[in-house]
């Protein structure tokens, strides 16, 4: 069961660590006077909050009415942090509407129209077909899901909110990018002609690691540390590599690959337990049937060279879609170089999931390319895991699961550690193997 913030716990104790609730206002505005959207929040991390003040920012007139996490301090902490943001303030009415758990999400859905969720990975699926199946519009997070049977769901979900004419946006936010829309429309165009391959990089450093602590279960501790472990991330091939998948899926007009092949591994993220069970490199080949091949690189490593770029080869030339924005011919002169405007992707997409909530847009559904996109991050994962050469279909159709047997904190994720502390970790052609630690 989900456990709340109550009023009479803020009435009473007035403070979490040091700061005053005065910032909230406990049911001052009447929504249906001023037509306001009702938000709420899973999933309290770094980007669940951005996520929050984005979609603050993109429609003035909403207001925060519910948020929730796994854990209780995150919840508690996104709440100090909202009361001090001067910028919104008067924009929060949460006097029985802070909730933790791993059921808290019903919480925030039932109580809000419009729901952000941000929480793992792992738990995006089923919360996203609670939100859907309550009639509530969905901002989804990427990825939508680290399995097969997950990316299912999603696909299902979407077509509820279809049914019900709900708006589903994704946070693969680069679609909403004004300036790489228009570099994809010139591709779409022909400008290049017809795409024969593609080099979509995201090389990196490394991430953030978080500690055990005291009473922590084993779920609890992955959970915490979610980004370390696939059974809550998914990888960071998929966690982070989606974006830029994407980009591949986006230029071949959402079409997925036939088959991809890849190789990977861990080199810096050797140390255990902290770096979980991930990899920290992989390369991959998705192949088209007509012989286009989009090679994708992924990295995190620190000490290394750093690029996020989506660069394009077609039979009339080439395109770079981020920081180089501009195309060329075949002989590498420029025909076209952007002139880029003013684009903030993370509060565009909020706008536009307003808009379309509102009925100022057709009604935003990103159902297709966010499950798509997941599922070729997934596709990347087992070829790298397994070494061998996988099909779309045989990735789509896999009943492997990677989340948790149970969705409580006694549940057995994925991958346990053994008595030295050790997780097994996928080594292609062998299989999951334990890794020495190094201490």
């Amino acid at each position: 069961m989900a456990s709340k913030l109550t009023r009479n716990v803020i009435l009473n104790s007035r403070t979490i660590a040091g700061t005053v609730f005065t910032g909230l206002t406990w049911g001052a505005v009447h929504a249906a006077e001023r037509n306001e959207l009702k938000i709420g929040l899973v999933g309290c991390g770094g980007r669940g909050r951005g996520a929050l003040l984005n979609a603050l920012s993109a429609d003035p007139n909403t207001k925060v009415v519910a948020l929730a996490d796994a854990f209780e301090a995150n919840a508690k902490a996104a709440v100090e942090s909202f009361v001090a943001n001067e910028e919104f303030a008067g924009r929060f009415d949460l006097k029985d509407g802070v909730f933790w758990g791993l059921d808290a999400y019903k919480e925030v859905v039932d109580r809000v129209d419009v729901v952000l969720l941000c929480e793992v990975a792992a738990f995006r699926p089923r919360s996203m077909r609670y939100a859907v199946e309550q009639g509530k519009h969905v901002f989804a997070e990427k990825p939508n899901a680290i399995d097969a049977p997950g990316v299912r769901s999603v696909v299902e979900s979407a077509k509820i909110a279809k049914e019900k004419g709900l708006t589903l946006v994704s946070g693969l936010c680069w679609r909403y990018d004004l300036n790489v829309q228009e570099m994809m429309k010139r591709i779409h165009d022909g400008e290049i002609g017809e795409i024969t391959s593609a080099r979509l990089n995201y090389l990196a450093g490394k991430l953030w690691t978080r500690p055990r602590q005291e009473g922590d279960t084993e779920l609890m501790y992955q959970v915490r540390n979610w980004y370390n472990f696939a059974g809550c991330s998914g990888d960071f091939m998929l966690s982070q590599h989606v974006h830029t998948l994407d980009k591949g899926l986006w230029a071949m007009r959402d079409v997925p690959p036939a088959s991809c092949y890849a190789l990977g591994g861990r080199m810096q993220r050797v140390e255990q337990p902290e770096y979980g069970d991930i990899y920290d490199a992989a390369a991959m080949v998705f192949e088209y049937p007509n012989g286009t091949t989009l090679h994708t690189f992924c990295r995190q490593q620190d000490g290394c060279w750093s690029e996020n770029e989506a660069y394009f080869t077609g039979t009339k030339g080439h395109a770079a879609v981020l920081r180089d924005a501009c195309i060329t011919d075949l002989n590498g002169n420029v025909v076209y170089r952007q002139e880029k405007v003013e684009s903030d992707m993370y509060e565009l997409e909020h706008r536009e999931m307003f808009k379309s909530i509102r009925g100022e847009i057709d009604t935003i559904n990103n159902g297709d390319y966010m499950a798509k996109a997941t599922a070729m991050g997934i596709m990347a994962r087992t070829a790298c895991y397994t070494g061998k050469r996988v099909a779309w279909d045989e990735v789509w159709n896999s009943d492997e699961t990677f989340g948790p047997s149970e969705y409580v904190w006694d549940g057995t994720p994925r991958n346990a550690p053994d008595a030295n502390g050790r997780y097994k970790v996928a080594v292609p052609g062998i299989g999951l193997v334990y890794h020495s630690v190094k201490r």
